[in-house]
């Protein structure tokens, strides 16, 4: 099992922290040895430059991307998910979720699937509907958009840019690396700061 990150210039490093930290340190795994990687895909094997600076060089490059039944494409906000430049991974996340493969997007990487015509069937969020309807051609989805943190609809997540917290509970729910249990305290824990949440958390991984 694989997630894809997609790595491409300005990544809003806050809205994967979560996720990536989790998911690489494997600490709250209910199988710790299982076969899982988190692999970095780019337009190309060009190092990019995230929002916070950091330098991040693919693994491989979207044309080499095969998804299997179980992985995620996952796709961080950017200041190019606009741009002619972001197409091709938003085709082929557009082209995944019709085959039944799993992606989940989070804030400006929404409104680049909505411009594509990719939420036009399936439960989402985004940032804001009326910036769907105003900027993106060929969106007819308002009907499906729900006003949530972050929704799952089938094989696909989506989120606002201000909930990367909800964002990563659903896809740590959707690959099913942690127990049940598990994520509804980690969640609880962040979301509230209560100490029972944090006892709840150990309990579960006993």
């Amino acid at each position: 099992m694989n997630v894809y990150l997609a790595v491409v210039d300005t990544l809003a490093d806050w809205q994967i922290g979560y996720l990536t930290a989790e998911l690489n340190s494997r600490r709250y795994f209910a199988d710790p040895a299982l076969d899982f990687n988190v692999l970095k895909v780019g337009i190309s094997m060009d190092a990019v430059r995230s929002m916070g600076g950091l330098v991040h060089t693919p693994d491989l490059t979207i044309d080499a991307l095969e998804l299997q039944q179980d992985d995620v494409l996952l796709l961080p906000g950017s200041d190019i998910w606009t741009q002619p430049v972001a197409r091709p991974i938003l085709e082929l996340a557009r082209d995944a979720l019709d085959r039944g493969h799993q992606v989940a997007a989070i804030c400006s990487a929404t409104v680049g699937l909505a411009q594509l015509g990719a939420l036009n069937t399936r439960r989402h969020t985004s940032n804001d509907l009326g910036l769907l309807q105003q900027t993106c051609l060929h969106y007819s989805g308002q009907t499906l958009y729900r006003n949530e943190p972050a929704v799952r609809g089938d094989n696909l997540i989506t989120a606002s840019g201000l909930a990367p917290l909800e964002f990563s509970y659903e896809v740590v729910k959707m690959l099913k690396v942690w127990r049940p249990d598990t994520a509804k305290a980690w969640f609880r824990l962040h979301k509230t700061r209560q100490q029972r949440w944090h006892h709840e958390l150990l309990a579960s991984l006993s």
